[in-house]
């Protein structure tokens, strides 16, 4: 949680620092949106026929938008950030470590020379990792994730199509994706996609450790939404859609999140966070051992307390 609480103290000391003249006439250019929010459950059970743990939540979160024009130029940046875990209590919890219930760190930055109405010329790179180690729970000693493995890095140039200050929709016929697993044990046992370690056959000595970087080279296209869709509901939602030239072309990785802030007041609020992704290269296993691409599927629904920046 740390790391959240750092990164708000940082873009409140930018939101909230004395202003010149210069500044104000810089604003102008500016279209800026920051939601900051934690969130946390409470549950316990006494004589409780239909069973349950005793546990508490928490969940911070933070998503901001920040849009930069002036004239033809165009700047996006996008930030969604957020931790949270679950400790369980009481007996038999005894030896239970905090389990992760979220954790992403995503950055993303475009710049774009207009050619057309509504239409730019953009230079794209985004950023995806996670701050903390992730387990097979309840199994907490098999590391299944770390910071930066795997951490995901885009660089793509390509035509965004903006219409709107909520919408815009962005393809790359040439988008360089890099994964990076900074782990050699999951690098070796071939994560996310990376070469595996090879071992003998007959001695099962190894011969070559896995690899902990690959890079693919494809099709990007990307579409983000931001809006209130009803009076205090606010929607942001991205979708991703990644085909690798160099293999399996015909294989489609996707990528989706959306995040829906219900709003009470200025403070209270609860969110519902609901992530897909689906990429051939991540082998999953199942509850009956197969191995193979499948379908990751997240969703965290939470109550708290949030604030919103707006042009600040």
């Amino acid at each position: 949680m740390r790391y959240l609480l750092n990164l708000t103290i940082l873009i409140a000391c930018f939101s909230f620092g004395q202003e010149s003249g210069d500044t104000v006439a810089v604003k102008k250019n500016w279209k800026a949106k920051a939601v900051f929010g934690l969130n946390g459950t409470q549950s316990s059970f006494i004589n409780w026929n239909a069973g349950g743990r005793n546990n508490i939540s928490l969940l911070g979160f933070i998503n901001g938008k920040a849009t930069y024009t002036k004239g033809k130029f165009q700047w996006k940046n996008n930030l969604d950030a957020a931790l949270g875990g679950v400790q369980y209590l009481g007996v038999g919890s005894s030896g239970e470590g905090l389990q992760k219930t979220d954790d992403r760190i995503e950055v993303s930055s475009e710049a774009g020379l207009k050619l057309r109405e509504k239409l730019y010329a953009s230079f794209l790179t985004s950023f995806k990792t996670q701050s903390l180690p992730g387990y097979k729970y309840p199994d907490d000693s098999t590391v299944l994730s770390k910071f930066m493995a795997p951490g995901y890095l885009n660089i793509a140039v390509g035509l965004n199509y903006d219409p709107n200050e909520h919408f815009s929709m962005f393809f790359s016929p040439l988008n360089a994706k890099m994964t990076f697993v900074r782990d050699q044990k999951l690098a070796d046992a071939g994560a996310f996609g990376v070469r595996a370690a090879e071992y003998s056959l007959t001695t099962g000595e190894l011969l070559s450790r896995g690899e902990n970087f690959r890079f693919e080279l494809g099709a990007l296209l990307n579409m983000k939404y931001n809006k209130d869709i009803f009076e205090n509901i606010n929607l942001v939602a991205s979708l991703n859609f990644f085909s690798n030239y160099l293999d399996k072309p015909e294989n489609i990785d996707i990528n989706t999140d959306l995040l829906f802030t219900f709003k009470v007041n200025s403070w209270f609020s609860a969110s519902f966070n609901m992530s897909l992704i689906y990429d051939h290269d991540i082998m999953i296993e199942d509850r009956n051992g197969n191995i193979g691409p499948r379908t990751q599927y997240k969703s965290v629904l939470g109550a708290g307390i949030s604030y919103t920046l707006k042009n600040t």
